[in-house]
């Protein structure tokens, strides 16, 4: 979800890369949840978010719609985001204490906060937001070391990929007058990055690549 504003207004002015030290130490959230509420339909899912989710928890992604997660249009593509509950407005994975049940295998964007994504010449650094986390005297860390993820350069370049491919269908379905054309582009990339599984035998990267190379020319044969 692209935000309308500018880096001074939002963050230290700084633009991080992994080995890069970043005060977003927060002591683990012990005792604070602040920034798992409240969020609406602001925490969208890419493909690894979901699959990640799909697997750890041994279910399929309809069942993740039941109640955990819900589809929303983005900047007219519908895709999923996290659900947040309709009585306390939490998401809907904090358990009874207040603690995130799936902290191991959070999406990206809850992994990388207060770090946010600064896209710009087919790449991206992160920046830190000062006015999001409530947490005070929060501790210097390496960025990389913050973020947690493993294969950290096959990540960023997935995210780098699917972040530009979202941004040229944005641009198609912008120049599109056709409701069946954009229908059958959101039905095309919700079929094939998020309703079909991937194999937990072979690497994840490897087949969203494949399936981002068929996605291109099915979404993006009008831009060629």
């Amino acid at each position: 979800m692209k935000r309308q504003v500018s880096l001074d207004e939002i963050s230290d002015g700084r633009l991080y890369e992994l080995n890069d030290m970043v005060k977003a130490g927060c002591n683990d959230c012990i005792g604070c949840a602040d920034c798992c509420g409240g969020m609406g339909n602001s925490i969208i899912l890419d493909p690894l978010d979901c699959h990640r989710l799909v697997l750890n928890l041994k279910i399929t992604f309809e069942e993740l719609l039941v109640n955990r997660i819900e589809l929303n249009v983005v900047e007219g593509i519908i895709l999923p985001n996290l659900k947040m509950t309709m009585s306390s407005e939490k998401c809907s994975f904090l358990d009874e204490k207040g603690r995130c049940s799936i902290h191991e295998f959070r999406p990206g964007i809850c992994r990388i906060f207060p770090l946010g994504r600064y896209y710009e010449n087919q790449s991206f650094k992160y920046f830190l937001q000062v006015r999001e986390c409530s947490r005070e005297n929060k501790t210097k860390v390496k960025v990389k070391k913050w973020i947690d993820t493993p294969e950290l350069k096959n990540y960023e370049q997935f995210i780098t990929e699917w972040h530009y491919f979202l941004e040229a269908v944005e641009e198609c379905i912008k120049k599109s007058q056709d409701e069946k054309t954009v229908k059958e582009i959101n039905l095309y990339i919700l079929k094939s990055f998020y309703f079909t599984s991937y194999d937990s035998q072979v690497d994840f990267y490897e087949e969203f690549s494949r399936r981002l190379q068929v996605a291109r020319a099915f979404c993006l044969k009008d831009q060629k």
